[in-house]
């Protein structure tokens, strides 16, 4: 099986191909990460374009063995801890991987032009949102156990609390910053990785991540639309809409 990384170029047409080609493997972290800084974007899993997603082209490698050398899953937690590739539900809910080179395009696309207050006061966020939302204002980073209890989504509470949270990280307004396991009173990890929530602005600066707010949304829709075509040129409208999502009016 071919490397994807050593394949990778940068020409365009070369990536088509090799996002096509199955056969092409991504082997290794560093491998990823090239290939997400020189598309600008990446879904984890399978979906509607084909060749399009982590798991087409690491079809042997060891997902869910625990090895972090080896195993994507593993790879997807340490790229959302260094900060250097965004990670979340951006793709129509599912997960996948955006640039910080491409982040600002994103973020003024999926939110409008929108800070979250401001969307707040326009009554363009629900109250659930508000919730979560708020309870990053002094906080830079949330367990989603901790998140879930201080925004009251409790037995007796708000419902949905991942339908909400979904929903937030598709306008890119809370990424996962960290996955780390609890730890009990004797300090020692137990127990599954858990993740991690942050606002872009706390990790990237909110001058970076709002740097294209000076430019219409609908622009950074267009130029993230043409990106997508470039790299995948037969792509259907559907696979656009799941990557870039609506085209803001």
């Amino acid at each position: 099986m071919e490397r994807i990384a050593e394949r990778f170029t940068g020409n365009t047409i070369m990536m088509n191909i090799q996002l096509q080609d199955s056969s092409i493997q991504i082997a290794n972290m560093h491998e990823l990460e090239k290939l997400i800084g020189g598309i600008g974007f990446f879904p984890l899993f399978r979906n509607s374009i084909p060749g399009f997603s982590l798991e087409e082209h690491t079809i042997y490698a060891p997902w869910w063995s625990g090895d972090p050398h080896r195993d994507p899953w593993e790879w997807r937690m340490t790229i959302a801890s260094e900060h250097k590739i965004a990670y979340g539900k951006f793709f129509s809910g599912k997960a996948g991987f955006i640039s910080s080179e491409w982040l600002p395009a994103f973020c003024n696309s999926r939110r409008n032009g929108y800070d979250f207050d401001a969307l707040w006061d326009d009554e363009l966020a629900s109250f659930r949102q508000k919730r979560i939302m708020d309870c990053f204002s002094d906080k830079e980073e949330l367990f989603s156990f901790q998140l879930k209890r201080m925004a009251g989504f409790d037995k007796q509470g708000e419902k949905n609390f991942e339908g909400t949270i979904s929903s937030l990280q598709q306008k890119l307004y809370l990424v996962d910053s960290d996955f780390r396991r609890r730890r009990n009173r004797y300090g020692i990890e137990y127990g599954w990785h858990i993740a991690k929530y942050a606002m872009p602005e706390k990790i990237w600066g909110y001058e970076y991540i709002t740097s294209e707010y000076s430019s219409e949304p609908a622009d950074s829709y267009d130029r993230i639309r043409s990106r997508i075509t470039e790299v995948y040129p037969q792509i259907s409208e559907t696979g656009i809409r799941f990557l870039a999502g609506e085209r803001p009016q």
